[in-house]
């Protein structure tokens, strides 16, 4: 009987940051790829895509919010001010997550057509659902960034 390894072949060099605005966080593709625990089956290339469309859109969301600060003189996240509550990285930790749930979710939908069978088509509505959970992670996180309510409640 014998055995063979797995993964103990040449490792790749370790993907660049991925730089950002300069008020906001470089990004890191390997440290989102063991975070949101994505195996090689989402290619460097479209992981490192999925960032940078993330990173634009949550970027936008979060315009106002970083020139309001710059206005009052601070030049990056890590100069916003904590409250009380809040631990050393805070804003960042929570720029990450919303990076972080955009692109995930962008992957489930584009990797959902893996497989052509009925199960396939299943596990793509479960991604579906997934994906639609990560996106409301990111507006969770970019709330609580922005020290806005979670929810908006309407009465129709």
């Amino acid at each position: 009987m014998s055995l063979i390894a797995a993964g103990t072949g040449p490792q790749e060099a370790p993907p660049e940051a991925l730089a950002n605005n300069g008020f906001w966080p470089e990004i890191t593709p390997g440290d989102f790829r063991e975070t949101q625990r994505l195996d090689g089956t989402v290619t460097q290339p479209r992981l490192e895509h999925a960032l940078r469309v993330a990173m634009a859109d949550v970027n936008r969301q979060l315009a106002d919010y970083q020139a309001q600060h710059q206005a009052a003189g601070i030049e990056g996240a890590q100069g916003i001010p904590l409250e009380p509550w809040q631990m050393e990285g805070h804003h960042a930790l929570l720029y990450r997550r919303a990076v972080y749930a955009q692109a995930h979710a962008e992957l489930l939908e584009r990797y959902r057509d893996i497989s052509a069978t009925g199960q396939g088509d299943e596990r793509g509505e479960a991604k579906d659902l997934a994906a639609d959970d990560y996106r409301g992670d990111a507006r969770w996180a970019i709330a609580e960034l922005t020290g806005r309510t979670h929810s908006t409640v309407e009465l129709i």
